[in-house]
């Protein structure tokens, strides 16, 4: 009888998914807020804030600011396996909130006319250091979500649990792409980063419910992380960073999602600029990405959790991306319904890639080091999360001198993200050779990520 309440929790399949959901909307919050802005950058250029493409990339690049000079990522990865899921997620939510808050403060704040903080003007500097504070937030988050997936789900549905906490917290990115550029038109440009700061609150709460599950669960199984030789240890590090094939899917993971996340914040304005869609639907396109996430996802994972095949799915998935972007590239593609297929099929690429690519990492790195691991390859990818979009932002000022002030100024003028396209094009090329490079030692180490995932 005692062994029946002890796996209880863990091996009810009613418990376990609602502890994936819960953690999941808390990463819907986040992942909403994230994107708050990426459809708003014609409407901020032209309302009174005045921002060019440059301070608007350096808003969006500030994410990354903290979690790759501080080495946040790796510190709050090393707190993660320490003192655990509870209170890393009580943690995490909260520094989102505080980040949060300062970044609708910067919309929203009475400040002096040319008002500068180190150079910058005032509103960029508190809207990028509010945005630099909550990316340690939601990149903590998204650590201890994906090792709160394996604790419940380890040797069960795990690629598909995963598969579906991606799904949800993408329904995040979704809902600010299609509707934040018509709330910005009904009321302003801050009434969508006060809606985001509203539902971090909530996800805030949302996480403070799964503690007080995993707090059952740790109780009934006397939980692993009780175990002297089970738990993190500083000498452990080794495991990870001296692992090529961990090295390889970070490598995969900075240059996929670079192709990925970069284009929610530059696919409204590409589709305004190139495609010839008006302002208040920029987003709709880029938003059919996540969207399609939400039924693919899951899909994949459970096939690789059936089949296998992982290694396999990062390769197609990276491959699909190369197509996407030559094909954004291309001057004389100008169709809106080809922009909308080619969103259709980056949402495939963006869906088989992290189907396979986060159930494969507790297959190569140990559980008691998954925390470290997973805040390692994040430090990796904020590198690129924080450099492209303010890459892509000063190049498309660079390539279109005078356009962001005649836009500013009135004019009906538009930007050519022809040559600029080609950052996207580079970053996909390369993540086919990581993928086909991890697919490799794969079969030499033999990790199993072409095996399924459930026994």
């Amino acid at each position: 009888m005692t062994e029946q309440i002890t796996q209880t929790l863990k091996d009810s399949p009613r418990a376990r998914w609602t502890a994936m959901f819960l953690v999941s909307f808390a990463m819907f919050t986040g992942y909403l807020f994230t994107e708050v802005i990426s459809p708003l950058k014609t409407i901020i250029e032209k309302s009174s804030l005045g921002w060019n493409s440059t301070d608007y990339g350096l808003v969006v690049s500030a994410y990354g600011w903290f979690n790759v000079f501080l080495v946040m990522l790796i510190i709050v990865g090393i707190l993660l396996d320490k003192f655990g899921i509870r209170f890393s997620s009580v943690t995490s939510a909260i520094t989102m909130v505080i980040g949060a808050g300062i970044k609708y403060y910067a919309f929203v704040g009475n400040f002096a006319p040319d008002a500068t903080i180190l150079g910058l003007d005032i509103r960029v500097f508190y809207a990028s250091f509010g945005f630099a504070l909550f990316g340690v937030g939601v990149e903590y988050a998204g650590i201890t979500a994906s090792k709160a997936i394996v604790k419940w789900f380890k040797g069960k549905e795990m690629a598909l649990a995963m598969g579906l906490q991606v799904a949800i917290a993408r329904l995040g990115s979704f809902v600010p792409l299609f509707f934040g550029a018509k709330i910005a038109k009904m009321f302003n440009v801050s009434t969508p980063v006060l809606f985001g700061f509203l539902f971090l609150n909530i996800g805030l709460i949302t996480f403070i419910t799964y503690n007080i599950m995993d707090k059952k669960l740790d109780a009934q199984l006397a939980s692993e992380s009780d175990s002297e030789e089970d738990k993190f240890k500083f000498s452990d590090l080794k495991v990870i960073f001296f692992n090529r094939g961990f090295w390889y899917i970070a490598a995969l993971c900075v240059l996929f999602y670079s192709a990925v996340f970069p284009f929610y914040k530059y696919g409204p304005d590409l589709m305004v600029n190139k495609f010839g869609v008006s302002e208040t639907w920029a987003g709709v396109i880029p938003s059919l990405v996540p969207f399609g996430t939400i039924f693919l996802t899951p899909l994949f994972g459970s096939i690789y959790d059936k089949k296998g095949k992982g290694a396999s799915m990062m390769v197609l998935g990276s491959f699909i991306l190369v197509i996407v972007h030559v094909i954004y590239y291309l001057p004389f593609v100008t169709s809106i319904w080809i922009a909308v297929l080619n969103a259709i099929l980056l949402g495939i690429g963006f869906s088989l890639v992290p189907s396979a690519m986060w159930p494969s990492v507790p297959k190569i790195i140990p559980e008691r080091q998954l925390g470290t691991a997973f805040a390692t390859i994040f430090w990796v990818q904020n590198w690129g999360l924080m450099g492209i979009p303010f890459a892509v932002g000063v190049v498309l000022d660079k390539l279109n001198p005078g356009v962001a002030e005649a836009i500013s100024a009135g004019q009906a003028v538009k930007y050519d993200y022809t040559n600029t396209w080609l950052i996207f094009i580079a970053l996909t090329v390369l993540a086919v050779v990581f993928a086909f490079l991890l697919k490799a030692e794969d079969k030499k180490k033999g990790y199993g990520l072409q095996l399924p995932n459930m026994k």
